[in-house]
Parts: C-alpha cells; structure tokens; sequence
C-alpha cells in the first residue's frame, strides 16, 4: 500500500508485557487517568512548563515505565492497547475450539506450536523447490505473479489503490522495492552504527540460506547484498517518496511493459489487465533502473533473493529456527527488542491478519456502543465547523480558494468505529492443521480482490484498516477520515472524562486527520479526491512560506545525539498536529463546555486541554527503533510532537511562557498556517 494516499497517523505500540516499577505502577494503577482523564501521577512538576512541557506532563511516567523485552518502544497507548489486545483475545479464543470456524481454525492452527516443529520446513518446500528450479531469466519472471500472490518482497512492489487522478476508479500503483532493510540509508550510510548494521543482515542473509539448506550461503550471501545495494543506489529517498505530484506518474500496462521489459508485469498484474489498464508508476527512474538491474543480474542471485525473502515472509508461522533467525535480526537489530511476543499474543495477531472481518464483526457488536458512535460523530461535525470557521479568518488565503477549501469540508466522509460492509470470506479456507497453508491462503485471498478491481469503480465502503486497530487515518483520494473503534476509548476518549481533556485527546486526533486533507501534500488534492491545482498561485507561496518555516522549527530538534528530526520528511505530520491543536482548541471553546469551564485540581480548562494533547505522546524508545523512525518515519518522536503547542498562543497564555524559557516562541516566531 502507498503509505502516502493512506496516512496512518499513529504509530503504536499493542501490548505491554511487563509492568511498571512497583510503586509507580500501583499508584498508577490506582490513580488510572485521575479525576478528570488526566494521570496526574504521571507528571513531574520540578520541570517549568514553559522549558518542556512534555517532561512537565509525563516526566515521571517516563522516568518509571519501561520497555518490555519484547517491545522495541512503549508509550500510553499501551494502556487502551492491553485493554483492546483482551478483547480480541477473548473473542478468539471463543472460538478457538470451533475449528470449523475460519477464527477457531487459524487461531488453533498457530496454537499447535508441537505441530509446527514436527512438520520442520516439509510445509515450505514445494514452493522453495519451485524458486531453486529457477535457471534462467524466464523461469525468474515465471514466478514472480505468484510470489507477488504469496506477499513475498519482489524488486518491485505492485498495488491497487484509487487513482489520483481519476478517484472513482482503482489503478495499480508500481512502486520501489527490493529490499530487506528499512531504507536506502541502511546501504549507503557511513554513520554508526550503519556499517554494523549491514555486517549482521548479511550475515542474516547467509543464516536464512542456510535454513533454506543451501551451501556456500557466506558468498551467496555477499551477492545478494550487492544486488540490494544496487536497488537501494536507484532508489528515491522517503522525502522524495512524500511528494504526492512527484510520485503520480500515470500510464498503462501497455507503455510500462514497453518501458520495463523484464519484469513481467502483464503477468504480475493479472490475465484481466490489458494494455490499456491504467498503472501509476510512483518512481519511474527508479523503475527502470530496477529493471534493468533485474536483467542484468546472474539469475541465481536472483533466485536466492527470492529464496531468503520467502522465509522472511513467513517466518513467524514456520519453525522457531527461521522465527528465530529472523527475529535476531528484524527484532533485535533493526528495531532493539529482546525477545518474541507471547504465542498467544502471536496467534491472536496472525487471526487478525487472516481474517480481520470475521473478527471485526464480533468486536463491535461487543465493544463499541452505539453511543460512543453518535458522541464522537459530533464531536467530528464540532471540529469540522471549527475548521470551517477558521478558513473565513484567514488573511493569506484568496477567496475563490476558500471557496475550494470549504467546498472539500462538506466533501468529507468521516467514518467512525467499523464499515458498513464486510467482506465475504466464503471462497477462504482456514484448517486447524495447516498454519503455513492459511498464512498463504489468506494472502491470495486478499491479492486476488486487490487485482479484480483494476480499472473498476472505487469501493467506498471499504476500510483500509480494521475496527480493531489502534490508529486514525487520512485519504486522500477519498476525502475520508477513518477513526477504529479501538482508538474511541480512553485516554483517547472518554465521556465520563472532562471535556477540556477529550478535545485535547481525540479532539486533537480528529483535527489532525481533517487537517491532513489540508497539509503539504493533502492541499494537492481538491474536493473530489482529485489531484490537481485549486490554489491560487499566491496562496500556494504563502502556504510554503508558513510550511517551511515549521519544517525548520522542526529540523531543529535532536532526539539522539547527531540525529535531528528531518522537518521536511515529517512535515506533514508536524502540519497535522498543528492544525489538529488549534481546530480542536477553538470547537472545545465554542462547545458548551468550553464556555465557563471549572478549574479542577488546580488546572484551568485550557491548562487540561493541553495535558490531553500531552498525555497522548508519553513515549520511550529503544535507540535502535528511534534511529529507524528518525530516517524514515513520517512522525517526529513524541516529545516533539508535544512541543507542537508552542506555536499556540493559547498555550503560552494558559501556563504563563515567558521569554528565558526553552520553549518560548516570540509572537512573530510562532508558525501559524489554519
């Protein structure tokens, strides 16, 4: 999927397997999110607010809570994730011992771990036969469309997703791929701990040849590093794959065949694509330039490529030597966990994987009420006419585009809790003794819907995340924001909580996902879901002018000694969380609540709206995941994302910041853009 027409905008840790320090913990416990949705327990009052507010709101939960072993962060998400993670788990294992059942099947598939040890690989090897009886060219293309089918890594990645230009209809969407580690910056870079980083994945590369039985794997291994090198040197950078316009080259079958010749790709995208189906390729160079590397590679680094992406792929349902092999890795050396997950935890995520629906419909029918629906559907519709307002008060923006701008805010479709359709699984098969095979069967499943609507009317129903994802997201071709039903419960929301604190929670959630229509790359799209000019050209230039200037307030910020967060990588998201701030702020102030708020413990209503947004962003992370966010992730840390509200002059008035203070913005410093 193009992370960049669906904009998850959270990234989340699920489970918490171990619990605080003792007394913390218990306090916490005790005090939850205190007395008005807030864990006051969790702040440390010694730092001035005005220094660092994330420190002031969260520093004691910092300084007491930490990472499981086999976790690479953790945050307060955790919290409403353990709480989520139950329920699935009890949903499932219901039905665990209804193996006629396609939830029971795969769960009990992934249980019978005794099983899995005893078949050892026989499961996986028809199809690593299939990719050693690979000798040539031809034979390599041959396989691709079922790799692709299987999910298993290609040097390019094929999708359907709606067409940015054309938005009622689905195009498949070529994009880079090819490689194993994160980025390109994992290859290339000279920063530590870089070069040790690529010692161990080729190292992991020979240990994965090994597993698949083959010899000579230390050279084989070095080979199949220099192809990946090769792909990484042709590769755009996660900056430039931001650039909505930049990455919407539209074709069709016919040309990019004619452009790239020896992938294959009337193969890879079906018999029912003809030539004139319509393709978007998000990297044209790059594609070529892969293409033509695919050429001219010996045809058994080729094959070993595919051979240890295989086991790659499906690791976690194969025995616990490659699991393991390639957790030490994947786990351990890009992300800095310790250890696996529980199987149960395991099982429950490969159940939701295979089958989400079947899941989905039994987790809302228990879950969500029809009342947090109807709360949180004002609460959007409040924050919608907050935006809607601000756009009348804007003194950069001309008029015709305001006019554009508020004809998008009445586009908007926002979708709350679950959709209103599910997918049918009736062709899908789930048995109680085939792990490997539901892993695969669940994956074709999914292709061969994906590749049946090429050129087809666009599903509007369809969600591209399930009720039980701990998340919200923005998309862009169809002017939709999706809030699961698992993000609409505390700390996020609560209706028992103050309102001052919920605005700030998923008001400022809410805010975020509207503004993303409106941020340096939604803004590119009109209210159609269209990618096109609608700006004019004045108020596109004062628009970047406002935008660069958060970019190097954020540039900035260094969350590991050497490494800054990357203002033009995250500025979306940076714009986002602004917007969602200050749209949020001004619907708790327009609401009844908002009018004459109490003062509770000691906080003003304003003072807790920016605890909520605070609360939200209580973080720890391993270094090794953190440095992986910081090239390529979308988001800045948490800290910084708190740091947000010191453009806010509402934030600097509700705890009195004054110059001499580390967090304090001049007036004329304060990047002001919604």
């Amino acid at each position: 999927m193009n992370p960049f027409r669906y904009l998850p905008c959270w990234a989340l840790a699920l489970t918490l397997s171990a619990v605080c320090g003792a007394t913390y913990a218990q306090h916490a416990q005790r005090a939850q999110t205190g007395r008005f949705g807030f864990d006051e327990a969790g702040m440390d009052r010694s730092v001035r607010p005005g220094d660092d507010f994330y420190a002031y709101a969260n520093g004691t939960w910092t300084k007491h809570t930490p990472i499981a072993a086999d976790r690479s962060t953790v945050s307060l998400f955790t919290r409403m994730a353990d709480t989520n993670t139950a329920r699935v788990s009890e949903i499932i294992e219901a039905a665990r011992h209804d193996v006629g059942s396609r939830m029971g099947a795969a769960y009990a598939s992934y249980l019978d771990h005794a099983r899995v040890e005893r078949l050892g690989m026989a499961p996986m090897k028809p199809w690593l036969d299939r990719v050693l009886a690979v000798h040539d060219l031809a034979g390599y293309r041959a396989l691709l469309p079922d790799a692709l089918r299987l999910g298993i890594t290609l040097p390019v990645g094929v999708d359907v997703q709606p067409d940015d230009g054309q938005p009622d209809r689905y195009a498949a969407v070529i994009s880079q791929a090819g490689l194993g580690m994160p980025d390109r910056s994992y290859y290339l870079g000279s920063d530590a701990p870089m070069p040790s980083t690529r010692s161990a994945y080729v190292a992991w590369l020979a240990r994965m040849l090994v597993l698949a039985g083959q010899g000579d794997a230390a050279k084989r291994a070095d080979a199949v590093m220099a192809f990946e090198t090769a792909i990484a040197r042709a590769s755009w950078t996660p900056l430039q794959n931001r650039d909505a316009a930049r990455t919407y080259n539209p074709t069709t079958l016919g040309a990019l065949k004619a452009a790239s010749p020896n992938l294959g790709f009337d193969a890879l995208l079906g018999a029912a694509a003809g030539d004139t189906a319509p393709v978007v390729v998000m990297q044209p160079d790059a594609i070529a330039a892969i293409d033509k590397l695919v050429a001219s590679t010996p045809v058994n680094v080729l094959r070993d490529a595919l051979l240890i992406q295989s086991l790659h792929a499906y690791a976690d349902v194969l025995p616990d030597a490659v699991a393991d092999a390639d957790f030490a890795f994947h786990g351990k050396v890009l992300d800095g966990s310790e250890q696996r997950e529980p199987i149960r935890q395991r099982a429950a995520n490969f159940t939701v994987e295979a089958v989400p629906d079947d899941v989905g419909k039994v987790y809302v029918a228990r879950w969500f009420t029809p009342q947090t629906k109807a709360a949180a559907l004002t609460m959007v519709k409040g924050i919608i006419a907050a935006m809607d307002r601000r756009l009348d008060q804007l003194d950069w923006m001309a008029p015709a585009t305001k006019q554009r701008a508020h004809a998008k805010l009445r586009n908007f479709s926002p979708r709350i809790g679950y959709p209103d359709r599910w997918h049918d699984y009736g062709t899908l098969t789930m048995r109680a003794d085939d792990l490997l095979g539901n892993a695969m069967r669940a994956r074709q499943w999914r292709h061969a819907w994906d590749l049946g609507r090429i050129g087809k009317p666009v599903d509007r129903w369809e969600w591209t995340t399930t009720p039980m994802t701990v998340d919200a997201f923005a998309n862009y071709p169809t002017v939709a924001i999706t809030f699961p039903a698992a993000i609409l419960q505390p700390p996020f929301f609560d209706p028992q909580a103050d309102a001052a604190v919920n605005y700030g929670g998923i008001g400022a959630v809410i805010g975020h996902e509207l503004s993303h229509q409106f941020d340096d790359q939604g803004a590119k799209y009109d209210e159609h879901g269209r990618l096109a000019t609608w700006w004019q050209p004045a108020d596109l230039d004062a628009f970047k002018a406002r935008t660069g200037a958060l970019a190097r307030q954020f540039d900035q910020y260094e969350p590991l000694p050497g490494m800054h967060v990357n203002g033009g990588l995250t500025l979306g998201e940076n714009i986002a969380d602004l917007a969602g701030l200050t749209v949020a702020y001004d619907a708790y102030k327009a609401s009844p609540d908002g009018l004459h708020p109490a003062v509770i413990d000691g906080f003003t209503g304003d003072q807790r709206f920016f605890l909520g947004w605070a609360q939200l962003w209580r973080y720890r992370y391993r270094d090794a995941d953190l440095r992986r966010r910081l090239l390529t992730n979308g988001h800045a840390p948490g800290p910084q994302r708190v740091w947000t509200m010191r453009n806010l002059d509402s934030w600097n008035s509700a705890y009195g910041v004054t110059q001499g203070m580390r967090l304090y913005l001049p007036p004329s410093g304060r990047v002001r853009i919604w």
